[in-house]
């Protein structure tokens, strides 16, 4: 144990997010995301809210001021009656950290695609519908 880091923050995905260099991203995907299937190594988060995770990564990673796109949603596919709740929990915590953050909002198959690229993705135990993310690192500033 470490202080000052998240209890929410694995080992692995600790190496992880020092692995990465600026402009990597990270994906934070609910259960019913695809992990296994796209590609990027999988971090295990079985159990683990996305909102707890975000905010202990927000507090160890800065995101990309450079790119405006740094922070990123699965949009809700054309036709569909959800409303993801959980975006407002997101808004929340990352205006404590990243008070300039907006979301992009990223169609179903262009984050998929966008996520064959990432870093990782951290499978997590997040049932929320559409709470999947895309991180894009800064620098520390």
């Amino acid at each position: 144990m470490l202080k000052g880091i998240s209890p929410l923050i694995s080992p692995a995905l600790l190496k992880a997010l020092s692995e990465m260099g600026h402009g990597d991203e990270i994906v934070l995907a609910d259960v019913h995301f695809p992990a296994a299937n796209l590609g990027p190594q999988v971090i295990r988060a079985d159990g683990v809210g996305i909102p707890g995770l975000l905010e202990g990564i927000l507090q160890l990673m800065p995101l990309d001021q450079y790119d405006p796109d740094h922070f990123a949603l699965m949009e809700v596919c054309a036709g569909g009656t959800v409303v993801p709740t959980i975006w407002e929990d997101y808004a929340t915590i990352t205006a404590k950290t990243e008070p300039q953050t907006t979301p992009t909002m990223v169609e179903r198959f262009a984050f998929y695609e966008r996520a064959k690229k990432a870093c990782c993705i951290v499978a997590t135990g997040e049932t929320a519908q559409y709470a999947n993310i895309i991180l894009k690192k800064g620098v520390v500033r």
